[in-house]
């Protein structure tokens, strides 16, 4: 008996126009995901003085830290449901849980009421960044590093979202209220749904495998486990205090019952399978150490700004602008250059080096430097995090095998929000201890109100602690170079420029990997 002829995959009706309509439609999510996550850092005064002037700044640390709790908590779960149920389907739920977290931010009325719905936000958040990447994946045309480009430019929109985060939440803020750093999502967010209904036509999901709910919840444990661990440690309590170690040792029996599950689960939410293949496992790592150096050189950066050279915080966010011009101009050359044929892992290479330099040459910096030498490393920066960032989801998309690509999406995110929070705790602490031995029983808030000698020593010893994290972020980055190239060694003709091709041969192999573990 003759069989059907199989249906024509939805990716079959979409026309060029709906292809690049989709690509823009990614990428303004991709900007609603990244702003979020950093936009309410220049609010903060105002929001505390309009909702709880008393006990508002104690709960600070929360507002901050919901969105980024939450948002990493739901991604290995967001990857095995785009791998289940589709990745439009799980799109336009993460973006509808997106809104509804905005427009309940924008009129609460109380501290605990904003904490919570931003801890609803960030789970809409979460699915927003990693989704949207398995999305852009799926819409690559049949051109030749139409993937690459698509995947290079959502990196280079996130890099930039988190550079300008700050101004735009600062100038929103001053001009207006803080509730329309909330409120400026709804229409953006109404956009994306709409066009994404309409105009996204995607492959249907193999199958509806059953959902591992005890892994993603263990994954959530491990993961909020960890972020409080690097926010909690050494600023809200000492390192050594019965809170840190005990959640520590809470945080570490999670992430051991989260592999056993994954080794036993039918459908794992992180099959460790993939820590099988070499090209994702040094991918997942090597996204981990850049998102611990990106944050770190942010955050530093800023510091030095305004406490060791008395920028004003808004003028300060625009001391960023250098780094996301860098990261622009050198991610969409990196684009142009890719559709050519050149190899993915020149640039890999490229950008580490650079943002190592970059990072280097910041820790020679002191009170005196010239600002716009700082501008000036901060585009090498740029440059080099625009020749990273993307890059690295592409290539593990590239070798895990199909029906795992929303799994190895998610995870690569996955790994850098944990590098973005132990970067975060890491050069946190060594700043304050280097700062503590110039300055012993003086905090470093206290910088800007001296005067005198006092002041000139305590802002020498602040550059000389931002110098010592410099120089550290500045290994961190030489580490991925290393682990770039042996990157490189292992993928081999995929970073090497055979890209070109339809991918059949290396997809087989990556598969045949995955199966024979």
């Amino acid at each position: 008996m003759a069989t059907a002829a199989p249906a024509a995959p939805d990716t079959d009706l979409m026309t060029p126009g709906r292809r690049k309509a989709g690509m823009i439609l990614c990428l303004v999510t991709i900007v609603l995901a990244v702003l979020d996550m950093n936009i309410v850092s220049a609010a903060t005064v105002p929001i505390v003085r309009d909702l709880d002037p008393v006990h508002g700044v104690d709960r600070l640390p929360w507002l901050i830290s919901a969105f980024a709790l939450a948002a990493t908590a739901l991604l290995p779960l967001y990857g095995r449901l785009c791998d289940s149920y589709g990745a439009k389907r799980v799109l336009l739920g993460a973006v509808a849980t997106f809104t509804l977290g905005s427009a309940l931010c924008g009129a609460a009325q109380s501290m605990t009421e904003l904490i919570a719905f931003r801890a609803l936000q960030g789970i809409g958040g979460g699915g927003l960044m990693s989704v949207t990447m398995v999305v852009i994946a799926q819409l690559k045309g049949p051109g030749k590093g139409s993937s690459a480009k698509g995947s290079a430019m959502g990196g280079i929109v996130a890099g930039l979202g988190m550079s300008v985060g700050p101004l735009a939440g600062a100038l929103l803020t001053e001009h207006v209220s803080w509730r329309w750093i909330f409120y400026v999502n709804l229409p953006l967010c109404l956009v994306v749904l709409v066009g994404v209904a309409l105009a996204v036509r995607l492959p249907r999901a193999a199958g509806r495998g059953g959902l591992d709910f005890l892994g993603s919840a263990l994954a959530a444990a491990f993961a909020v486990g960890l972020l409080l661990v690097t926010e909690w440690g050494g600023k809200d309590y000492a390192w050594t205090s019965p809170t840190i170690l005990g959640l520590a040792a809470a945080t570490l029996a999670a992430f051991g019952l989260f592999l056993w599950r994954q080794a036993v689960a039918a459908a794992p939410v992180l099959p460790l399978s993939l820590f099988r293949i070499p090209t994702v496992r040094l991918g997942f790592a090597i996204q981990g150490l850049v998102g611990m150096g990106m944050i770190g050189a942010i955050v530093q950066v800023m510091l030095y700004l305004q406490i060791g050279r008395g920028v004003a915080p808004t003028t300060a966010s625009l001391y960023l602008i250098p780094m996301a011009l860098g990261m622009t101009v050198s991610g969409l050359g990196v684009g142009k250059l890719l559709a050519r044929g050149h190899s993915v892992g020149i640039f890999l290479l490229a950008g580490a080096g650079f943002s190592a330099a970059a990072l280097l040459l910041l820790g020679l910096s002191g009170p005196d430097t010239p600002l716009w030498t700082v501008m000036a490393e901060l585009a090498l920066l740029g440059a080099g995090l625009g020749q990273l960032i993307g890059q690295l989801i592409v290539v593990v998309q590239q070798a895990a095998p199909p029906q795992q690509l929303g799994v190895a999406t998610t995870g690569i995110r996955f790994f850098q929000n944990l590098g973005n929070a132990l970067g975060a705790a890491l050069f946190g602490t060594l700043l304050a201890r280097v700062y503590e031995n110039g300055e012993p029983g003086r905090s470093m808030g206290a910088v800007r109100s001296l005067t005198g000698a006092a002041r000139e020593h305590a802002v020498e010893s602040f550059t000389d602690a931002v110098d010592v994290v410099f120089l550290t972020g500045g290994g961190v980055l030489v580490l991925v170079a290393l682990l770039v190239w042996r990157l490189r060694v292992v993928a081999g003709a995929s970073l090497d420029g055979d890209e070109g091709g339809d991918g059949a041969e290396q997809a087989a192999a990556e598969q045949r990997v995955a199966v024979a573990a």
